[in-house]
């Protein structure tokens, strides 16, 4: 802490990795040697810069830039690209540490790392916006290459801001390399079901989970805050499995319906009309009800399964409690660290299943993996391959973390199994590659 003070977030997530791992170390304490932990904990490289850019109005605004490029023992680094004012140094770190797990567990061969700009780009022009992704990536593309690091899109960053970023890394470079950024269009070298993997993997990772305890999806009652890429995916996947979704929530509030939610609906609300969730209680008037943000949280509404998608920390210890009095089954993060440490605990100590999301969220990164694999080879899977192979990643990292909790003594603890599985590939190509 003293090393990284004011960075709340990473230390949280250092801590929640560090504790799972005496087991680890106990059994194989090679693990100790060279300063490996010490070393897993500090990032390779971290580049902070200035991003001035022009709004509609000719007047001149400064944002600041951040990557980390945290480990790159697997392959080249691998993570997402925030924009978003709540953006710092320390919420970076948090991310990308997160990630180099998270894509270890994956099984494909990506290093982590994380990027971003405390750039807001609600309310801004897309003229506004194209100027910033120049001016960021005028900065950025030095850093980044296939073999390098290849960001990718996270909150405030879809696919037309990774547009006007590849498109001024191919102007600075002279270069089309597709495979130096992922979430990319599908004309110029995006993959099928890449918008679709983070959710659909935390589904795909969620079905696993209560099938290896005799259950499913099928007939569950399913609360998803969050109504992002994310959690809309994810919506649409559970409702297809068979569940039904009875709330979910936006920046404002939850919109509950006890009937089900109308996915194609909400759907339409925020991607097209850009309008809040109140406007599907408005259009259900009788059915649904909305519940602004002071009057009450969606993890007030019974649930059978909890899809926390939105952000980090965001389901806290009273949020815990009042979901495990209402009986819910089991928790999915489909966010980054959703949960805090307390609540956590309120699960584990109540029996809850809980899927952490460097697990249960790993759908994205993998995809974006296979979207880097047909860059590579100047090829285009369909969306069934895509959605095979993704399917099958999510179910293997269930079936690792889920083994691996059992070999450590607390079986169905899939967030030991999770930092195990992901620190110990980490760790062995570290210890391959030497002191470094």
């Amino acid at each position: 802490m003293q090393r990284n003070p004011g960075e709340g977030e990473f230390h949280q997530a250092v801590r929640e990795v560090l504790e799972s791992l005496g087991p680890v170390v106990t059994k194989h304490p090679r693990y100790l040697d060279d300063a490996l932990i010490e070393r897993l904990c500090e990032p390779e490289r971290q580049i902070i810069f200035r991003v001035p850019w022009v709004d509609d109005q000719g007047q001149v605004r400064i944002n600041r830039g951040f990557r980390v490029q945290f480990n790159s023992a697997l392959g080249p680094y691998k993570g997402g690209t925030r924009f978003h004012p709540s953006v710092n140094i320390g919420i970076v770190k948090f991310l990308a540490f997160q990630q180099v797990f998270k894509n270890a567990l994956t099984g494909m061969p990506i290093g982590g790392g994380k990027g971003g700009s405390d750039f807001e780009p609600k309310g801004r022009s897309d003229g506004e916006i194209m100027r910033f992704c120049q001016s960021f990536m005028t900065e950025l593309w030095r850093h980044i290459g296939e073999y390098t690091d290849v960001p990718a899109g996270d909150v405030g960053v879809g696919q037309r801001e990774i547009g006007y970023m590849f498109g001024q890394f191919k102007r600075l470079t002279n270069r089309y390399e597709a495979g130096v950024l992922t979430g990319k269009g599908l004309s110029y070298g995006g993959s099928l079901a890449r918008s679709e993997a983070t959710g659909y993997g935390a589904v795909y990772f969620a079905q696993r989970m209560l099938q290896k305890y005799g259950q499913g999806l099928e007939g569950m009652r399913i609360s998803v805050s969050g109504t992002g890429n994310v959690a809309l995916h994810a919506m649409r996947k559970a409702v297809e499995l068979g569940a039904t979704i009875t709330a979910c929530s936006d920046s404002s509030g939850y919109v509950y319906d006890p009937e089900g939610i109308d996915v194609d609906l909400i759907w339409d609300i925020k991607e097209n009309r850009k309008d809040r969730v109140s406007a599907y209680a408005e259009l259900r008037s009788g059915q649904a009800r909305f519940v602004a943000n002071d009057a009450g949280s969606i993890w007030d509404v019974p649930c059978d399964c909890a899809l926390p998608c939105a952000t980090q920390n965001e389901l806290d210890l009273h949020n815990a409690r009042r979901l495990v009095e209402n009986g819910v089954v089991a928790i999915v993060e489909g966010a980054n660290m959703p949960c805090t440490p307390d609540a956590v605990g309120i699960f584990r100590n109540a029996g809850t299943l809980f899927a952490p999301g460097k697990a249960a969220n790993a759908g994205g990164v993998a995809t974006s993996a296979l979207e880097m694999q047909q860059n590579a080879s100047r090829d285009r899977w369909s969306f069934e391959k895509t959605n095979q192979r993704l399917e099958a990643i999510m179910v293997d990292i269930h079936d690792r973390c889920d083994e691996l909790a059992a070999e450590y003594g607390t079986p169905g603890n899939y967030a030991l199994g999770a930092n195990v599985g992901g620190f110990v590939r980490v760790a062995e190509a570290m210890q391959a590659l030497g002191v470094a």
